[in-house]
């Protein structure tokens, strides 16, 4: 220790660590710089979020254009699987082998409900850790023919990353009318 210090007591720490400093003086804060007082706004990621809207209103127009790529029919049965999905799967799928956790009925919604509804479904039914839902789109179809509804499942099911594969139910739980939909585990 220096001779112009005290020595500290031993039971005060406080007194103990100003000791080991020894003297300080105060940091005065310099003055802001002008137009810097408001906090600079969060980053975003302004060309993703301009990308998805574009995408969304690509779709929607490519719906109300009419049917997309070929366009199911309304006896078509709905069938996809990932690649890293075995084809064993699928057909268990498609003869109802997994029970269904929960549903969803599309009956009486438009395009823009439908899709809006599909999405919440899947979204809850993967927060609650479902495995299998089944999807009733109807047979409905369009004045040309095509069935709208079953198109714009076939297509937003394809594009989720959460389902690894879906199958037309069989015909005693819908047939055609409906899909069952496995969904990625949590």
């Amino acid at each position: 220790m220096t001779a112009d210090r005290p020595p500290p007591p031993d039971d005060d720490d406080a007194a103990l660590f100003r000791a080991a400093i020894g003297p300080v003086r105060e940091h005065t804060p310099e003055p802001a710089a002008p137009g810097l007082q408001r906090p600079r706004p969060r980053p975003r990621a302004r060309m993703a979020e301009r990308d998805e809207i574009d995408a969304r209103g690509e779709f929607r127009r490519l719906l109300e254009d009419g049917p997309l790529e070929a366009g199911l029919l309304a006896g078509d049965s709905l069938s996809y699987r990932r690649d890293d999905v075995p084809p064993r799967v699928l057909k268990r799928l498609a003869r109802g082998q997994y029970a269904a956790q929960d549903e969803l009925d599309l009956h009486f919604a438009n395009v823009t409900q439908a899709e809006a509804m599909l999405r919440q479904f899947l979204g809850e039914a993967r927060d609650h850790g479902y495995g299998c839902v089944r999807v009733i789109h109807g047979k409905g179809r369009h004045a040309d023919g095509t069935p709208v509804i079953k198109n714009l499942v076939d297509r937003l099911l394809r594009h989720r990353g959460d389902v690894i594969a879906y199958h037309s139910a069989p015909a005693a739980q819908g047939g055609t009318g409906a899909v069952l939909v496995l969904l990625r585990p949590r």
